[in-house]
């Protein structure tokens, strides 16, 4: 604060008695864009040729995007930070919160397949977000793309592009070829020219969080886009879940840097324990009011689990790669039916999976759910040790099917009765207690060895038992069908006499469809 300020803000104090307002630092804000569309649509393709045009010295890696991530690129001096959103359906949650952070949302559609379900949902978050939109039809070196398709469809969910009357720019784009790649930047850079971005550096900083993580070496960190204001090292900020002071930021490309401005992706850490993705944080004067906001917040969000006497409990410890795979993995979760077996996640949190995760694995008498993560030396040892069980997936595919099975485990299998033929009793050739031999022969459908009767005479049941032994011209078989006559070795309640029905039917375990 200059002299002239703290003078200013002193006579304010003693002669009004009030305090000056921190001066407005207004700058123009660098857009941040939101990369939407429908899987395989090819949205991280793109943003990778974006960064190739950029940055030759390299390329996120993956060629599925399952966690979201911010880059910055540069045209013309201008920078642009782009968020690559995640395409699985899973993560509706996240591409969801990765509009709501964004200035600017760039629709990326299939040049061949067109406008499809996952487009239709992030058209829905685009018109909810209120912010202008850039129509992308990829993958335009590919032969026989439709264009004019797509515009129409478009048109159905509501988006009228320039050439049919609207105000939605269209362009033919191709993260292969890098055909569009320039014209789609300089089109970011206009809309940001027009919807007049700005920040207030004078501000106390706020943003939000797009992705955390728990670094092995580092503990905590978390990926934000800043709002307002500047962020530095050594402020204490809170989230409704975590807060902690801030010892290290980092730039997209893992460079230390000493504060982080408006728009730019920043890495921060310091925090006590990872936030959520979508969570706004704020700057603090000390760590006890921001551990404090951190445990109203918290209290509000304790939910107690209700189950059915009929019903059996699945206790899982989850472990994630990232907190933005927390929500998507417990939505999906939710979503399979929990009639017979409710799912109860007593822990989930990102991270390896450790020592303290067995031990409450042990006490909580739960599975262990991995998501793209290792377990440390010392947990394998003491899961073995404890026997408890864990589960490692890297594919959320994998992983919803794993979770089915494990409910199938718990579940005991329903006793499903086969009919299988009938048989008229033609003679009885021994009696002995429970025991008898007969002759029958099979007039409808078929016979089989170990299978079980039921006993009717005049139309009614009077007993029941089973085949031990089955023969045809005093041969053991397995089976005889229709026409055929058999003798049979019966064991059960009631004595067969001449003329009685058998009824022949099996008892299968069935598998409950999860």
């Amino acid at each position: 604060m200059g002299k002239a300020h703290a003078w200013r803000a002193w006579t304010l104090k003693r002669v009004c008695g009030f305090e000056s307002r921190p001066l407005r630092m207004e700058i123009k804000k660098p857009p941040v864009v939101v990369i939407l569309g429908h899987i395989d649509s090819g949205k991280t393709s793109l943003l990778n040729a974006i960064r190739k045009f950029q940055f030759t010295e390299g390329k996120p890696g993956g060629l599925i995007t399952q966690h979201i991530g911010a880059y910055e690129v540069e045209r013309g001096g201008k920078k642009i930070t782009f968020i690559d959103t995640p395409g699985h359906e899973a993560f509706s949650q996240m591409r969801a919160r990765g509009a709501k952070v964004a200035d600017i949302a760039v629709l990326v559609l299939d040049g061949k397949k067109g406008v499809e379900a996952q487009t239709k949902e992030a058209i829905s978050i685009i018109k909810e977000a209120k912010i202008p939109l850039i129509c992308a039809l990829n993958k335009a070196d590919l032969p026989d793309i439709d264009p004019e398709k797509a515009k129409r469809e478009l048109a159905k969910e509501g988006i009228l592009v320039e050439e049919m009357g609207g105000k939605v720019p269209f362009i033919l784009t191709s993260a292969k070829t890098g055909k569009g790649i320039e014209e789609l930047l300089d089109l970011i850079l206009l809309l940001a020219e027009i919807e007049n971005l700005k920040a207030d550096l004078g501000k106390p900083a706020q943003g939000v969080i797009i992705e955390s993580f728990v670094d092995p070496k580092k503990g905590p960190k978390a990926t934000a886009i800043l709002e307002q204001g500047k962020l530095k090292t050594g402020q204490i900020v809170a989230t409704p879940s975590a807060f902690g002071k801030i010892r290290l930021i980092e730039n997209f490309k893992g460079e230390k840097i000493e504060e982080a401005m408006p728009a730019q992706p920043a890495i921060l850490y310091g925090f006590e324990e990872c936030p959520m993705i979508g969570e706004e944080f704020i700057v603090f004067s000390n760590l006890e009011e921001a551990k404090s906001y951190v445990k109203k917040k918290k209290e509000k969000e304790i939910k107690p689990l209700s189950v059915l006497p009929e019903q059996k409990v699945l206790n899982l410890v989850l472990k994630t790669d990232c907190s933005g795979s927390i929500e998507p993995i417990e939505e999906i979760l939710s979503k399979i039916p929990q009639e017979k077996v409710v799912l109860k996640i007593v822990k989930a949190e990102p991270g390896q999976i450790n020592e303290n995760d067995i031990k409450l694995a042990k006490t909580s008498k739960a599975l262990i759910l991995g998501f793209r993560v290792k377990m440390t030396p010392g947990a394998k040892i003491l899961a073995e040790r404890e026997k408890i069980k864990v589960f490692i997936f890297d594919v959320i595919y994998d992983l919803i099917e794993g979770v089915r099975k494990l409910i199938q485990m718990v579940l005991e299998p329903e006793i499903k009765r086969v009919d299988l033929g009938k048989l008229k009793v033609l003679v009885v050739f021994f009696t002995k207690k429970t025991r008898q031999i007969i002759g029958a022969r099979v007039i409808e459908g078929e016979v089989k060895k170990g299978t079980k009767i039921e006993v009717f005479r005049g139309g009614e049941k009077i007993g029941q038992g089973s085949i031990l032994n089955l023969q045809k011209n005093k041969r053991d078989i397995e089976r005889a069908g229709k026409g055929e006559e058999v003798g049979i070795l019966y064991e059960g309640d009631r004595k067969i006499e001449i003329d009685d029905i058998l009824l022949v039917y099996k008892e299968e375990k069935e598998k409950i469809e999860i």
